[in-house]
Order: structure tokens, then C-alpha cells, then sequence
């Protein structure tokens, strides 16, 4: 049985990201998946790094003492589903802090040589599912951050077999016949994952 971790990172339960994040939950569960739900708005995360933090990111364990209980479900994950919306083009700052105070050094990565090392190579499967506001055009213009740092930073940590970005560009204009072929690629995509 696979153990996914799906991070979700929207605040309000009835928006399109909702919907996703349900048909990723619904259709992984479905296969017999092992699903570690977090809901990181309704868990309470704090996405911001203090000072203390900060001065001790690099004291490894220390460091991980104020996100223990998700760096536990971090490393206990086989497959990382994140589901969230692209807010002038970057992450919500609770997923972006999230990632700011989880991985940390020694719990995504490793220093060797001044060099990042890949210290998540047990999440064999990395997906991000999220909608943008734009056309993928305005994306690109800016370099579309937000499918950088999972395409190549998360991955780099991870260095997973499978890989997927699924996006919903110009989320203004999609009508609902849009929306619902995303949601069933969606469904597909995690099928399939």
C-alpha cells in the first residue's frame, strides 16, 4: 500500500481548489491508497518562521522541534500531492510556509560540500494540482515560479519516479465545462499515479 501526504492549501471549503483537493483524496483512497490528509488552513499551520527558527535552521535535530508532527508525516510519505491555487504567481503563504519550516536541512536536503543533496528520496511520486488565475502566457512571462520550485527544487530533493504538474491556466475564464474537464483529468491523473 502507498502512503501519499496531500498538502492543501486553500481557505475556503467550497472554492474550485476544494473540489480537487476532494477528487485527489476520493480517487487516491479509491486505489487503496494510505492518504495523510493535510488540510494545512483548517490544521492551523502557522506558516511563519521565527526568528529562533531562523537562527537555528541549520542545528539539525533541534531545528525540527517546532514542525515534529510534520516532519513525521513528511517522512512517512511514499507520495507528495500538493493541491493549491497560484496567488500572484507563487503559493499561498501557508504552503510556501510550509515549506519554508519543514524542509529543513537534514529533513529535505543535505549539505554536503556546500552542495544540496536529496534527503526525500523515499517520496517516489511528487504531484502538484492548482489552478492560476492568468493565461499561461502571463506565467511564462514571469518565468512561472510556482512550476519551477516543484518541477526542480521539490524535485530535487525528492528525485521522484513519477512526476506531475497539473494546472488549470486562466482559472478567471474557465466556465464550467472547463473546470469539470480539469477535475476529471484530475481524477484520471491520480488514477494513473
Amino acid at each position: 500500500m502507498t502512503r501519499a501526504l496531500v498538502l492543501f492549501a486553500h481557505p475556503c471549503p467550497e472554492s474550485f481548489s476544494a473540489a480537487l483537493h476532494g477528487r485527489v483524496v476520493e480517487t487516491l483512497t479509491a486505489r487503496g491508497w494510505e492518504v495523510d490528509d493535510c488540510d494545512l488552513n483548517a490544521e492551523g499551520f502557522d506558516p511563519v518562521l521565527s526568528e529562533a527558527e531562523r537562527r537555528g535552521y541549520h542545528e539539525s535535530p533541534a531545528n525540527r522541534a517546532p514542525v515534529q508532527p510534520y516532519v513525521d508525516r513528511l517522512r512517512a510519505a511514499e507520495a507528495l500531492v500538493m493541491v493549491y491555487p497560484v496567488w500572484n504567481f507563487g503559493f499561498p503563504a501557508i504552503l510556501k510556509g510550509f515549506l519554508d519550516r519543514v524542509f529543513l536541512p537534514d529533513v529535505s536536503f543535505r549539505l554536503e560540500g556546500g552542495r544540496v543533496k536529496p534527503n526525500l528520496t523515499h517520496i517516489r511520486r511528487l504531484a502538484a494540482v492548482t489552478t492560476y488565475g492568468g493565461a499561461r502566457t502571463r506565467a511564462l512571462l514571469v518565468g512561472d515560479p510556482p512550476r519551477k520550485c516543484v518541477t526542480r527544487a521539490i524535485w530535487h530533493v525528492c528525485r521522484p519516479e513519477r512526476m506531475r504538474y497539473l494546472a488549470l491556466y486562466d482559472m478567471n475564464r474557465a466556465d464550467e465545462t472547463r473546470r469539470a474537464a480539469f477535475l476529471a483529468r484530475v481524477g484520471r491523473e491520480m488514477e494513473s499515479f
